[in-house]
């Protein structure tokens, strides 16, 4: 393997790919987490919450690439506008999915519990990325009605300060910043004793240890160039992103998620990153890239609907298993319209828009 001058730009199909990878792991995870919850140890990819650490390493170098080099020609208010662009169009289609299977839920007694201008409220703020973790049945989340919306909080977050001083350090410094972010997330894992934190009330501190150490180790990969050519293709990443989530958990090893986190997700960015796809891998990473954020914003629902029908119907094996094969089915499928007619048309717009006001 050899490190990848990257003064040419090209697009890294590969890590498309491997992002929906991460996706679909986390939808399947979602639904094992349903009818494991007396035993979690027990759910066979229960370390797909690790995508979220991916995602954030991904980040890191995607934003490196895209924006390092034209920070200073576009300003923050335009790196602000295109995030804006191409991430919250689904925040505001994920939360009002969500608002609406959690109001009309037939699976619970009394789905209006928390009451309706709490319930407003909640909505409005989701809105805005504001957290909204007081109404019943969602296990005190950061974002009642889509959860993994934590996630894209933390995203926000770190792009801020990408923005206001990530993008204009130099690369002695981003190191010290590296380690600094490595010590915080050492120390606040150890702590939780495993990494499912971020998402929640009482755990959302974890949050900034993730997105702080992954996004700046994404970062890093870009400035150092380091691009790891390879013959395996798509295949060797792709086997080793599924073997983390595949990966056996047990009670506080938090040691062992540190080294699949801090070294073994980053290696798989530079693997990725130095990938060369053709043909039908090319055309089937493409289609897992583009769905896999509408897929991650708006399988959730159904999840929360799920939960509550196992917890009174408890169906059997044969139908459970028919149940969450048709349902994750559905969230593709639904995800593939959301991306088609929705979110992507929706972002054209919006860039046409924002050019068009740029003329004058």
């Amino acid at each position: 393997m050899r490190k990848e001058n990257l003064s040419v730009k090209s697009h890294y199909v590969a890590l498309d790919g491997l992002r929906g990878i991460a996706a679909i792991a986390v939808v399947i995870s979602h639904y094992f987490d349903v009818f494991y919850a007396g035993d979690p140890l027990r759910n066979p990819v229960i370390h797909s919450y690790l995508a979220v650490d991916f995602f954030f390493c991904l980040s890191g170098f995607i934003i490196a690439y895209a924006y390092d080099e034209r920070m200073k020609t576009i300003g923050i208010k335009r790196f602000f506008l295109n995030r804006l662009i191409r991430l919250h169009p689904l925040v505001v289609i994920g939360s009002t999915i969500g608002v609406i299977a959690y109001v009309t839920d037939p699976f619970l007694e009394y789905p209006l519990a928390s009451g309706g201008r709490a319930i407003l409220l909640a909505f409005i703020l989701s809105l805005f990325m504001l957290p909204t973790p007081f109404l019943k049945y969602r296990h005190e989340a950061l974002f009642t009605f889509n959860t993994p919306t934590w996630s894209l909080f933390f995203e926000y977050f770190i792009n801020v300060f990408y923005a206001l001083a990530l993008s204009r350090i130099t690369r002695r410094w981003l190191v010290i910043i590296g380690v600094l972010s490595a010590v915080f997330l050492i120390y606040v894992t150890q702590d939780f004793g495993w990494f499912a934190g971020g998402w929640g009330r009482k755990n959302y501190i974890q949050g900034f240890a993730r997105v702080g150490f992954s996004f700046t180790a994404g970062l890093l990969i870009f400035r150092y160039h380091m691009i790891w050519r390879h013959k395996l293709g798509f295949l060797l990443p792709c086997i080793l992103l599924i073997g983390v989530f595949l990966s056996p958990h047990r009670r506080n090893d938090w040691a062992v998620e540190l080294s699949l986190v801090m070294t073994v997700l980053p290696s798989i960015v530079c693997l990725g990153a130095g990938t060369s796809t053709a043909g039908i891998t090319e055309r089937l990473c493409n289609l897992l890239g583009r769905i896999s954020y509408p897929l991650y914003m708006t399988h959730v629902s159904t999840v929360f609907l799920f939960e509550h029908y196992y917890r009174i119907h408890k169906p059997t094996d044969i139908k459970l298993f028919l149940m969450v094969v048709s349902l994750i089915g559905f969230n593709l499928l639904f995800a593939y319209v959301i991306m088609r007619w929705v979110d992507e048309p929706v972002r054209k717009w919006l860039n046409k828009l924002i050019r068009r006001k740029d003329k004058y």
